[in-house]
């Protein structure tokens, strides 16, 4: 009889233990769930556009797609002016002059489009259109960047542009990055990590240089 009590008190235990492993294994599966699709949706803000008075797309990672994107928008009819701002990688055409390019391949009239070919970051991208959109009179915009990069450029945006600018995101689609499965590649790891250290910089400093 104590023989039994024994093995069955030896029988609850075991099986404790193994709820309780459980219990710890779906909490860590939670807070990687939720560090995963967390910092996906905190880096990749997204508005339903509505009409503006400039369509901004910053160069970067696939530019093109960037600007494909923020061509779409334009023939939507969601604003008037497009602004391509990105500086040369080398010594060949600006990115914001071969985002133009393509822009007129597609149909979109010269008289609609802007560049900055001096931007070579996301600060620069920020001053230097600020400067075409006061010269135009542009209070709102919609800004198009790669999706892991809109937090931070949304963040300097509204920051140099300052109270009297609205802005609304707008990514475009990037085939190396997703929301769900970043973690998967080695460069979703890096690009995800290098942006939430960048925007922690600038809101620890202060400093969007």
């Amino acid at each position: 009889m104590i023989f039994h009590r024994k093995k069955e008190k030896k029988r609850r235990s075991r099986t404790r233990k193994f709820i309780g492993f459980l219990v710890g294994l779906f909490f860590l599966l939670g807070l990687f769930a939720a560090a995963v699709f967390g910092s996906a949706i905190y880096l990749s803000p997204q508005d339903s556009t509505s009409p503006a008075d400039a369509i901004v797309v910053v160069s970067g990672g696939q530019t093109q797609t960037r600007a494909k994107h923020g061509i779409e928008l334009y023939k939507k009819d969601l604003a008037p002016k497009i602004v391509f701002s990105g500086a040369a990688l080398d010594d060949g055409p600006s990115n914001a002059r071969e985002m133009a390019a393509l822009a007129r391949r597609s149909g979109v009239p010269e008289e609609a489009i802007v560049i900055d070919e001096d931007a070579k970051t996301t600060y620069e991208n920020a001053v230097n259109t600020k400067r075409i959109l006061e010269e135009s009179k542009a209070k709102s915009l919609i800004l198009v960047t790669s999706p892991y990069h809109q937090r931070r450029a949304f963040i300097t945006f509204t920051k140099i542009l300052g109270d009297g600018f609205s802005i609304e995101n707008s990514s475009s689609y990037d085939n190396a990055w997703s929301k769900s499965a970043w973690w998967a590649t080695p460069f979703g790891v890096w690009i995800t990590g290098s942006e939430l250290a960048k925007v922690g910089y600038i809101y620890a400093t202060g400093n969007y240089q």
